[in-house]
């Protein structure tokens, strides 16, 4: 019986707009004598405050968290995008050109990704998220991680997030498509059992080299 009413359906506490309506309306206890003008001047008064707290917490409560939950869970492109980064670049181009940021944004990101896949940096897993593909290509790309964490944060909130984009967006993301295509790939040694750690001895000529672990 404790358990089945501590569901979360069976909470009674009151939720975040009620606590802040709660809140806001204690400001008023024994406040309202204190006005000297008419009496519906203070109604006016506190009925058009009391709708700013309700929206801004509305705001707060209702599409942010939403937002914030479609960011987890929407994929990075449909599932049946099979554009390659080439048609997704002149996709992001043509949106530059109208002056469409938001879609140039969303696009440029997204070659961004497929770029990286058609260099096998990354395997073709449709279902992925923005924040997903970073971390996975951040690992082998590690000077990149952080950079690609921006771009996939860029990409959610203007994407999910409806914020705007500029211009300056499009070209910041231009040059990180620039550095990804041009960066090297970190492998990292093998680790646990049956990985070789033994050194390794490399002959040229009369000289030999004696190096621990695979060579860079």
């Amino acid at each position: 019986m404790v358990e089945e009413l501590s569901r979360p359906e069976y909470d009674t506490s009151p939720s975040l707009l009620e606590r802040l309506l709660g809140w806001f309306l204690s400001l008023f206890d024994g406040a309202v004598p204190a006005f000297a003008g008419p009496s519906w001047q203070v109604v006016l008064v506190i009925v058009a405050v009391t709708a700013a707290v309700v929206a801004l917490a509305w705001w707060v409560a209702g599409p942010v968290r939403l937002s914030r939950r479609r960011r987890r869970a929407t994929p990075l492109t449909a599932a049946d995008d099979e554009r390659t980064a080439a048609q997704l670049r002149a996709a992001a181009d043509d949106a530059a050109a109208r002056g469409d940021w938001s879609v140039a944004v969303a696009e440029r990101f997204r070659a961004v990704v497929r770029s990286l896949e058609e260099r096998t940096v990354l395997d073709e897993r449709p279902g992925r998220t923005a924040q997903e593909a970073a971390g996975a290509a951040g690992a082998r790309l590690p000077r990149l991680a952080t950079d690609l964490h921006r771009g996939a944060t860029l990409f959610d909130d203007v994407v999910y997030g409806e914020l705007p984009a500029g211009p300056e967006d499009d070209a910041w993301l231009r040059e990180l498509a620039a550095r990804a295509a041009d960066e090297p790939l970190e492998t990292a040694p093998a680790v646990g059992p049956g990985s070789d750690t033994s050194p390794t001895t490399s002959t040229t000529g009369a000289s030999t080299s004696t190096t621990t672990g695979p060579q860079r």
